[in-house]
């Protein structure tokens, strides 16, 4: 039986005076008689043989080599093998061996040069829902006003701290979570490992999720106002922590001056055909204006508009140039509902729009980091650069809540073995990059969702397997506030809950574990920046390892009951000295013993 090797990642490629080395290893009993690299340049494709390497990588493993020039083509490197006999040929490539050639966006794919943000992959992310993270006292003016709410057509409500939440007024209902609050709460972060913040929206807007932007030059007065964020962006600083904002530039809130539905500023378009920013937003004959997904109080944007183009991405003091310039400097936007942007009321030149935001960024910080939010597939963003990253639902996220929780991202049933969740990943996978792969954003959970610990339901015990799949599997992990000590929720409002300081109300155990994965990635070369090989996958139990030059993380989950399974012989594994990181497992030569419902790790340096 003939296998094969490959990972984009060193020993598998080398990088010496302006060429790549690409190794490809074989076993088996039927060698080709010829192994020819397919390849392109600018496009084309090219074919360079492969010459067999006369030492042996490990017992029985055969190495295949070639180098391709790097001064010349495009940074994103495509390639796939073809394997030739006398008779008959196969093809490998990031899912294995196929018949015939695969497709060009299923091929092997590293970046050379890699011109995206270098910082992104050695993070730990953590993101903040600001009314419901920390509550600084005493209070500022400005910071408790009770002010109509006209989307909810009540007052605002605020709670105290302890107070349940509760369905109704989920967007009226605040508790005084602000910037200064955070600011407070840095040394938790760094001892939790948090490398870097993501906020959800903090500029002025009515809704306690702040999505209904009605100011995106000013940050909102409930969360210290603007010298709030810039204490806040001195104190990271300090911290080496990295923050990104949320950019809601789909549409704006209905009490935006340029759009001005009650009427408080005079010349609002959608009141006045006349007003300077008509064309901003989309109208329908009798002057309804489009809202986005039937929310009248979220007014859709229009980017056939000039003057919206040059206010929110294109002019020099843009919105999307303006906070990542002096004195905020930020290290980046979160984009949300990236796919939706875009001319006439619909996505009309979404990706140019979308490019277009990252291309602005980037003028301004070449490193910023920009990621999209999407809950389908992203890959069209990404493959044509118009993102750095995009939040990994598809890719990460939804196959983890199928596997462990057993239900889709619609909380429908979802029958998926270790096989399947194996194939579901990997797929998405091969469609990016791998330096594409490291710096997607992967969560268990966030705003938009039910908590992980809730979505698990009678399969809660399965919560530290993934935790440990969070920090091992290739992208960068992000926290979100409160999952760390045992924070439950279903769907919004609930998923919001206000952090439990007092910590009689905390998991201990669990955050000990947040803090161990933390500590194993921050110090693993091969979990920031390794290769990914699944090595088995049937039924309950999913094995994986990442590789990185000499350095191996083998990671098992199991989600049923103890058990044994014995690994194929594998020339990843060929070493002699791992040590176990985590869970409750036990490694003897390719026999991997587990406990129920766990998640082991071990590590080879």
């Amino acid at each position: 039986m003939l296998k094969a090797w490959h990972l984009p990642v060193a020993p598998f490629l080398q990088e010496r005076k302006e060429r790549l080395y690409i190794t490809l290893w074989l076993a088996g009993d039927d060698l080709p008689e010829k192994v020819i690299m397919r390849h392109e340049l600018d496009n084309e494709e090219m074919q360079l043989e492969m010459k067999r390497q006369s030492a042996s990588v490990a017992k029985g493993v055969i190495a295949f080599r070639a180098a391709i020039g790097l001064n010349e083509g495009q940074p994103r490197r495509r390639y796939a093998f073809k394997l030739l006999w006398k008779d008959r040929q196969r093809w490998f490539s990031p899912q294995g061996f196929c018949a015939y050639p695969p497709a060009r966006l299923e091929m092997f794919a590293v970046d050379l040069p890699d011109e995206g943000p270098q910082w992104v992959q050695d993070q730990i992310f953590y993101q903040i829902f600001p009314d419901r993270f920390a509550r600084s006292e005493p209070r500022k003016p400005g910071q408790d006003n009770v002010y109509y709410y006209h989307a909810a057509q009540r007052d605002i409500e605020l709670r105290d701290w302890d107070a349940p939440v509760t369905a109704e007024g989920g967007g009226s209902t605040f508790y005084g979570g602000d910037l200064d609050g955070i600011c407070e709460k840095l040394p938790y972060l760094k001892k939790l490992g948090v490398t870097a913040l993501y906020l959800n929206p903090v500029f002025s807007a009515p809704s306690v999720h702040k999505y209904d932007t009605q100011d995106y030059r000013h940050v909102d007065p409930q969360f210290g106002g603007d010298e709030a964020l810039l204490r806040l962006r001195e104190k990271t600083h300090k911290a080496q922590m990295k923050l990104i904002l949320d950019g809601v530039f789909n549409h704006s809130g209905e009490t935006h001056p340029w759009f001005d539905r009650h009427k408080a500023h005079g010349k609002g378009a959608s009141h006045d055909p006349r007003s300077p920013w008509r064309d901003w937003y989309n109208f329908s004959p009798d002057g309804h204006a489009l809202a986005w997904l039937g929310y009248d109080s979220l007014p859709k944007l229009d980017f056939r508009s000039a003057g919206l183009v040059n206010e929110i991405y294109e002019g020099e003091n843009s919105i999307v140039k303006y906070w990542l310039n002096e004195p905020w400097r930020m290290d980046g936007w979160r984009l949300d509902v990236a796919h939706m942007i875009g001319e006439a009321g619909g996505a009309k030149n979404n990706l140019v729009h979308v490019a277009a935001i990252s291309q602005a960024a980037k003028a301004v910080n070449p490193q910023a980091y920009i990621v999209g939010e999407h809950f389908g597939d992203a890959r069209q963003w990404l493959q044509n650069d118009a993102e750095d990253a995009a939040m990994n639902y598809r890719g990460f996220s939804i196959p983890v809540w199928s596997f462990l929780a057993c239900v889709d991202n619609q909380n429908e049933p979802q029958q998926l073995d270790a096989a399947d969740c194996a194939a579901w990943m990997n797929q998405y996978r091969a469609g990016l990059s791998h330096q594409q792969q490291l710096r997607m954003f992967n969560q268990l959970d966030s705003h938009d969702t039910p908590r992980f610990k809730t979505r698990l339901g009678k399969y809660v015990s399965r919560l530290p397997a993934g935790v440990v799949w969070l920090f091992t599997w290739p992208g960068v992990p992000c926290i979100y506030y409160g999952d760390e000590v045992g924070v439950d929720g279903d769907h919004d409002p609930f998923c919001r809950k206000p952090f439990p300081w007092d910590k009689k109300q905390q998991d201990g155990d669990l955050l000990a574990l947040y803090q161990r994965m933390a500590r194993l990635r921050r110090r693993s070369r091969a979990l920031r920046a390794g290769g990914c090989q699944v090595l088995y996958a049937e039924e309950d139990v999913f094995v994986f390892v990442r590789v990185y030059q000499r350095e191996r993380v083998l990671v098992a989950i199991n989600r049923g009951a103890a058990c044994e399974v014995a690994l194929a012989e594998e020339p990843l594994l060929d070493k002699a000295n791992w040590q176990h990181q985590e869970g409750e497992g036990e490694l003897a030569g390719q026999t991997l013993k587990l406990s129920a419902n766990t998640a082991a790790v071990w590590r080879s340096a």
